[in-house]
């Protein structure tokens, strides 16, 4: 098996500056990398440029240049773009070179993509996170991989600069569905976090104080501790956006109905999240659920 990777002698192509990329991005300059940054919107560079990395004219050109190819992009069509346009990273990437989606897709095009990568002699692997941005700011994200298992031994040095849980979870494709059954707990409570406050307001609770005891109980979690403060503020920006969460709630059910699966709360909640969207706010934070809640409750000026 190949040494793992060590960064004074491993060049990244990074693809994709969003929300989280750039954070994530920045983590791998900051351990030494040689990193080369391409992305549709160059603007979003200019700090990574300003921290070291090297603009790529082309997906092609980051490729050809990288040991290591890592996208963080938003939805399936842009990692098949990215992937497998004819200007894209298999069509310049170098043989003996490793990819890394590290964006939320459907696990059928992972296989595709590890397929096709192996055909050119490459390797590919799925490797999703969670965390929001908060995980990525810190490098604390849980991330899930997929993929030849030995490749993953090799990156996990560079994983290990953007989180703190790397697991392996079996072949191409594996690490995607990990995913989503993370988004479906997430699901499932995020409708209960909204939930909880609007009734708390309701009651004529002090929410602080209301959050204060559940965050102790039973109830505790990351959505309580990160998410309802920023409900309570009224500041629903975005650590993840509603409409890839939406996304990924849909890849979810398409893959509920190949297995023959009736997940109804699954349904519900991705159902409230395309009201969020028809609100107007497919690209504040998931947190924004509250607001469709709201809406149907007739809360429009609530101080929650």
């Amino acid at each position: 098996m190949p040494a793992p990777v060590h960064p004074s002698q491993t060049t990244v192509a990074w693809i994709g500056t969003g929300v989280m990329g750039a954070a994530m991005c920045g983590h791998v300059l900051k351990a030494g990398y040689r990193v080369s940054v391409h992305t549709r919107t160059p603007a979003k560079a200019q700090p990574l440029l300003g921290q070291g990395a090297a603009w790529a004219e082309s997906l092609r050109a980051a490729a050809d240049r990288a040991d290591i190819v890592v996208t963080m992009v938003g939805f399936p069509r842009d990692v098949r773009d990215v992937y497998l346009a004819p200007d894209g990273i298999l069509a310049g990437a170098r043989p003996g070179s490793i990819l890394i989606d590290m964006t939320t897709t459907e696990p059928s095009l992972s296989r595709e993509i590890a397929a096709a990568a192996s055909a050119k002699g490459l390797s590919a692997i799925d490797a999703p996170v969670s965390g929001g941005d908060v995980g990525a700011k810190h490098a604390t994200l849980s991330i899930m991989v997929g993929g030849d298992r030995r490749t993953v031994e090799v990156v996990r040095p560079l994983l290990a600069c953007l989180g703190r849980k790397i697991v392996y979870q079996g072949p191409a494709g594996a690490g995607q569905h990990t995913k989503l059954c993370n988004q479906i707990v997430i699901a499932g409570t995020m409708a209960g976090v909204c939930e909880s406050l609007l009734y708390g307001y309701r009651a004529g609770l002090d929410l602080h104080q209301m959050l204060e005891s559940i965050r102790g109980g039973a109830a505790a979690c990351w959505t309580l501790d990160h998410l309802a403060p920023r409900m309570l503020q009224r500041n629903f920006d975005p650590g993840f956006f509603v409409e890839h969460f939406v996304k990924d709630m849909g890849i979810a059910l398409e893959e509920t109905a190949r297995m023959g699966l009736t997940l109804p709360g699954l349904t519900l909640v991705h159902g409230l999240y395309q009201r969020v969207e028809a609100l107007g706010h497919g690209r504040s934070g998931t947190h924004a659920l509250l607001l469709a809640l709201e809406d149907l409750s007739g809360m429009t000026d609530s101080s929650t």
